[in-house]
């Protein structure tokens, strides 16, 4: 296919994502995803069982799905995150503080300007599962 001028013309394709488990399933791309991460969870002891009891506010999960893609609109990778349903959570009982590490544009580009002047080498990293294993100061009880 080409555009006008002749040129190849790359049509993306629309893809939707699995909005939860039982869409996910039986796709085999999904169900790698989904073992990566929690083969990862696992592997790094992010958890462990224990039986549940009255007091406990026992929070939910679900699996968020996300293709990622290439600047031409092909599929890079198949992306599951095990998420909790923190709005479950109680102000002051379940948490007492949030964090979320974001990088803001400013510092992004003074790093870039820095390293141009110096003419240092820069490469990008993809970190799977870098902020999943956070030691929290309270309990968190999911099932």
């Amino acid at each position: 296919m080409t555009k006008g001028s002749g040129e190849p013309f790359h049509a993306l394709t629309v893809s939707t994502d699995p909005t939860c488990y039982s869409q996910a399933v039986g796709h085999p791309h999904w169900r790698e995803a989904m073992d990566q991460v929690f083969n990862a969870l696992l592997h790094n002891h992010t958890w462990r069982l224990v039986p549940p009891e009255p007091h406990m506010n026992i929070i939910g999960y679900k699996w968020v799905f996300r293709t990622k893609r290439t600047a031409d609109g092909s599929v890079e990778r198949y992306k599951a995150r095990l998420v909790v349903k923190g709005f479950n959570q109680v102000a002051g009982e379940d948490f007492f503080d949030t964090f979320s590490p974001v990088v803001k544009p400013t510092t992004v580009r003074m790093l870039f300007s820095l390293a141009i002047s110096k003419g240092w080498t820069l490469r990008q990293l993809d970190v799977h599962n870098a902020f999943l294993n956070g030691h929290l100061t309270e309990t968190v009880y999911m099932k």
